[in-house]
């Protein structure tokens, strides 16, 4: 039997002002929390077997951080783009967000191949949601 390839995580490390908050917006946009490695101070959002956000209570992700942290409500740090199956997902999605407390982020995009929808998380984190036709991609 062959071994399994190595699958490269990616953890997209945040600050945020309240965990709490943060939590329970991300488990209302329909993520899985990761309670192995959050605590009073953190939770993982499960975005997918190999994608997580960590979220940090900003005087710990202080800490960590060489720089000072910036503040996510005034100035854009990361454009956290998501992938969606369909332009319905990305709708779908999107809503999840804006009923959970976020806000609109600028216009959708309609390219015909290519559809997305943005919105900023409560602490102002900018994320886009976007499908793109994968044959219009390819060729």
């Amino acid at each position: 039997m062959a071994a399994r390839p190595y699958q490269q995580m990616v953890f997209i490390n945040l600050a945020v002002q309240d965990v709490e908050l943060s939590k329970k917006f991300f488990s209302e946009v329909g993520y899985g929390i990761n309670p192995q490695f959050s605590d009073d101070e953190t939770v993982c959002v499960s975005v997918s077997d190999t994608i997580a956000l960590m979220l940090l209570q900003e005087e710990k992700f202080a800490r960590f951080a060489v720089k000072p942290v910036s503040d996510s409500a005034r100035s854009t740090q990361a454009l956290i783009c998501l992938s969606a199956e369909s332009r319905r997902q990305v709708d779908e999605l999107t809503e999840r967000a804006l009923a959970a407390g976020g806000s609109p982020a600028g216009e959708p995009s309609d390219l015909g191949f290519m559809y997305g929808r943005s919105f900023l998380d409560p602490d102002g984190h900018h994320f886009e949601v976007m499908w793109m036709d994968q044959n219009a991609v390819q060729g």
